[in-house]
């Protein structure tokens, strides 16, 4: 405790000293910079530690209020700073929004504000203020203050929008909210500067509305408003504020109220008759003729109801075009034959809401006269589908009859005919009677569907209908054997069931299958369980996987049906080994019986014998060849058949040119020259013979027009060589011709190059050639 005394005085006596070193120091005339820098630390220290012995002083505020848009012309006062601190010599200053600009503050704490301000940009401006003593100290803290700018009616209302477009149906009650209108005003919503009223202008326009004043909602004032009679209003709307005072400003706006249409009128016909005509082949449902109306309200809103009074509305109706008038249509076929006129009434109601204008010249019902006009129609069938019934297996005469009449009075002869080409049914060309054409099975086919045509003889007009055919079953298929895998084991006994036995039948009748041994057999019996099924069982046993023979038994099977028919079937039986729960591990395969049938046996033969046909006509051809060369090899003749023969000879004077007593040898010996072996006939080509190079050859004397019949007389009658006249025969060229000698063969006996084997591309015919100057021509020719 006696520390604490202690050091609370040593502080004290420290503070008085401090505060005695600075009067001092202001007394002594130091700057008053100095000493506010030397003091500056030194307050804020006294501050902090003597806030606990000061007496609590407060700033005195007064309201500040600045009226808005006031003219100023120099500082105008506008209220004083003041705190309950008494000094002779102070001094104030200020901070914050507009401080030393908009706003000045004396010594005194006077405040004036310098400029004119407007409240709708800035209402409130927050300022701070401070107090020093005559040597600048803070002797009062910053006090924070606010100076209210006060407002003046300085601003018009105003609606977001010039005009506005709104809507409300027609007759609606007194009352109908249409449209609620807002407008803004930028004074102080507190006062009455902001305080709006609401009016309608406009005259005669806004009679028939109405507007809250304040709420500003625009509602109906009657219940009389009539599309058909005005279909849109024109009203203005004026905001005052000041309550509405007629000293408030105003702002206005344009609003079009437009009269929505609902159906409240009555429809009506244009007309009190419509006479119409119609073809009596006219589709149905499809438009006859327009029924038109008359209706006042909006397409939307039309709502005609028609109806058709008397029994005609069973054959017409009346349905809505888009226009949402009546057309005129076709519920059942007419016949010009049965009736050619109709005349009825129709009727036109609407379900009206409100209460609707009543016209009292509208047409409600009209009548309609029709008129039907006869066309030539096709035939026509009574019935649209036939169906018959004909028995399989069997050729029916008659099915039945399909057809058709001409609803004309012509009543025209019709001849039938059925499209499906390849249906099995015909049918009578006049009559229309159907009949199989083939019997029909129901195994392949149950149903059978065709069109039959009528057409009129006359006009050619035609119609089709469909006929079903439906095969009745008989009982013409035998019974098929089901069975599983038949198999035997060596240890079985007698009376082991080795197989089931099942029967199938393709007819349609249920059947009753019964089952029995064909053939007796000492190993196997038939067991009928009489439940269309059997077994097949031992009567004789074991059996050995060594035996060869192989096991069948001949099932019989009787399907019990009208008439009834039976099948019998070999069976074969397996025989395996098997294992104690009588399941085979191997069995023995059955023996393969090879054999070939009667069809394979004949066309094999077949293509043997023409094998051996071609081979023969082969090994003829190439020995007539051989021997034809080997011929003219032994000849002793070398002939030349030149086809063409473009060079010129030497003239009348070249007698060394051709050798003509070649030509006079029948003269001579009656033949030409013919190999010593073979008996004379004429040589396939005329014979030429070379002379020798050191000789002259010397022409035969004789008639030659006799020599050259005597040899086309040979040729003719050699059927195996070339008619004589078509050949141009020559030895070789005389010594005075240019050209030299043509003959190939000298050439070819002289070394030339020349290959003569694309000969055998021309054909049979140069192949003989191809054969003699394809060789070796010294070779060839040795005899020469």
């Amino acid at each position: 405790m006696m520390a604490w005394l202690q050091l609370w005085t040593t502080r004290l006596m420290t503070t008085v000293a401090l505060s005695f070193f600075l009067v001092i120091a202001q007394d002594s005339g130091l700057p008053e910079m100095e000493a506010g820098k030397q003091g500056s630390a030194e307050i804020v220290k006294k501050d902090s530690h003597l806030v606990l012995s000061r007496h609590k002083r407060e700033w005195i505020w007064n309201s500040l209020y600045v009226e808005e848009e006031n003219n100023i012309s120099e500082p105008s006062k506008i209220g004083q700073l003041k705190s309950s601190q008494k000094l002779e010599v102070k001094r104030f200053s200020i901070e914050g929004e507009g401080a030393n600009d908009i706003f000045l503050v004396e010594n005194t704490g006077d405040l004036f504000v310098t400029r004119k301000l407007d409240r709708e940009q800035k209402s409130t401006y927050k300022l701070t203020a401070k107090m020093y003593d005559g040597n600048n100290k803070l002797i009062e803290d910053a006090g924070h203050f606010e100076v209210q700018v006060t407002d003046i009616n300085d601003n018009s209302p105003e609606f977001p929008s010039k005009s506005y477009n709104e809507s409300i149906a027609e007759r609606c009650t007194p009352g109908t909210k249409i449209v609620q209108m807002r407008a803004t005003d930028a004074d102080d919503p507190t006062t009455a500067n902001a305080d709006l009223r609401y009016t309608l202008t406009g005259h005669g326009e806004a009679s028939a509305f109405k507007i809250d004043s304040i709420t500003g909602i625009i509602s109906c004032k009657t219940n009389t408003l009539d599309r058909e009679t005005k279909s849109q209003y024109v009203v203005v709307v004026q905001a005052q504020d000041m309550r509405g005072l007629h000293t408030g400003s105003t702002g206005t706006t344009s609003v079009t109220i437009n009269i929505a249409d609902i159906n409240d009128n009555m429809a009506s016909f244009t007309t009190a008759t419509y006479n119409i005509k119609v073809k009596e082949d006219h589709n149905l449902n499809e438009k006859i003729n327009i029924l038109e109306l008359r209706d006042k309200d909006e397409i939307q809103n039309k709502q005609p109801i028609f109806a058709i009074l008397g029994d005609s509305s069973q054959t017409f109706d009346v349905g809505l075009t888009d226009q949402k008038d009546g057309y005129l249509m076709l519920k059942k076929h007419l016949d010009f034959e049965t009736k050619n006129s109709y005349s009825f009434t129709v009727q036109v109601r609407e379900d009206l809401r409100l209460n609707p204008d009543m016209d009292k010249d509208a047409i409600t019902k009209a009548t309609v006269n029709v008129i039907v006009e006869d066309v030539d129609e096709p035939p026509v069938f009574p019935h649209s589908i036939y169906n018959f019934t004909v028995i399989e297996e069997e050729n029916v005469s008659n099915i039945g009859s399909v057809v058709a009449k001409d609803p004309d009075a012509a009543k025209s002869k019709i001849r039938y005919s059925i499209l499906d080409q390849h249906s099995p049914i015909g049918i009578h060309e006049h009559s229309g009677q159907l009949y199989t054409l083939r019997k029909l099975d129901r195994e392949l086919k149950a149903k059978h569907v065709f069109q039959v045509k009528a057409q009129e003889e006359q006009s050619g007009l035609e119609s089709s209908v469909y006929v079903n055919i439906n095969v009745k079953d008989i009982n013409d298929n035998p019974p098929e054997l089901v069975a599983d895998d038949i198999y035997v084991c060596e240890s079985d006994n007698a009376n082991t069931v080795i197989g089931i036995l099942k029967a199938a039948d393709k007819d349609e009748q249920q059947a009753s299958f019964t089952f029995s041994m064909a053939s007796e057999s000492s190993n196997f019996t038939i067991r009928d369980y009489g439940n269309n099924s059997a077994a097949i069982l031992v009567t004789q046993g074991p059996f050995s996987m060594d035996d060869p023979k192989d096991y069948s038994v001949d099932v019989r099977i009787r399907d019990g049906g009208k008439p009834i028919l039976t099948s019998i079937t070999k069976l074969r039986i397996r025989m395996c080994w098997c294992d104690p729960g009588r399941i085979h591990t191997h069995c023995k395969p059955e023996t393969q019986k090879m054999g070939v049938s009667v069809h394979a046996l004949i066309a094999i033969l077949l293509c043997i014998l023409t094998i051996l046909v071609i081979v023969i006509l082969f090994v003829m051809r190439k020995r007539y060849q051989k021997d034809s060369l080997a011929s003219m090899k032994n000849s002793g003749e070398i002939h030349e058949q030149l086809v063409t023969y473009d060079e010129e000879g030497g003239g009348e004077m070249d007698t060394n040119g051709y050798d003509v007593s070649i030509l006079t040898s029948a003269c001579n010996d009656g033949s030409m020259l013919r190999h010593p072996d073979r008996h004379p006939h004429p040589s396939l080509y005329a014979m030429v013979q070379k002379p020798p190079h050191h000789a002259q050859p010397s022409a035969c004397k004789g008639d030659m027009a006799a020599m050259i019949e005597e040899k086309k007389d040979e040729a003719d009658h050699d059927r195996d060589g070339f008619p004589y006249d078509t050949l141009h025969i020559y030895g070789y060229e005389g010594p005075e011709s240019l050209a030299g000698s043509l003959s190939s063969l000298e050439s070819s006996s002289t070394g030339s190059n020349l290959d003569y084997d694309f000969l055998n591309d021309w054909g049979p015919r140069f192949r003989t050639l191809a054969e003699l100057y394809g060789v070796d021509g010294p070779e060839y020719y040795h005899q020469y």
